[in-house]
């Protein structure tokens, strides 16, 4: 079993929560739950509701998203990365499904409590804008690709 120290020191590392000071953090991690996921088991799928978010501690995970043929691997998460936070900021639906690659521990994060810890630390909503720009800026470099391989 891991120790509450452990899970700080793991969030730590998390970029997201690098700014957030220990006390915080420590709540965090006791108001979160640790969740444990074996290969192929989801976290969650396209279209559920948006409840929590998800920082990848250890392993790592795919992201698929549904088309006509059916789901495709858009991307891939590595430790110390959130993901279904776009659920909860724009309280849509989940855009994607995300399953475990291979054995994979995650803190699960209510929403109330990231909504919170948002609010607290403007730092951690910096460095989310900064999370999902990133993500934009990669999908928009890859639909480009898509289009002009297509030409």
């Amino acid at each position: 079993m891991m120790l509450l120290k452990d899970e700080v020191g793991m969030l730590r590392r998390v970029p997201l929560f690098s700014g957030v000071e220990p006390a915080k953090l420590k709540l965090l991690a006791f108001t979160s739950d640790r969740v444990s996921y074996s290969p192929g088991q989801i976290l969650f799928n396209q279209g559920d509701e948006g409840d929590a978010a998800y920082v990848i501690l250890s392993g790592t995970a795919d992201i698929l998203v549904d088309s006509e043929t059916g789901q495709i691997k858009v991307a891939e998460l590595e430790p110390n990365s959130i993901v279904g936070e776009i659920a909860i900021l724009c309280d849509v639906s989940r855009t994607a499904t995300v399953r475990a690659a291979g054995q994979l521990e995650a803190l699960r994060i209510r929403k109330d409590h990231f909504l919170r810890l948002l609010k607290e630390f403007p730092e951690m909503t910096i460095e989310i804008v900064r999370v999902l720009a990133d993500r934009l800026s990669h999908t928009t470099a890859e639909l480009a690709d898509a289009r002009n391989s297509k030409h």
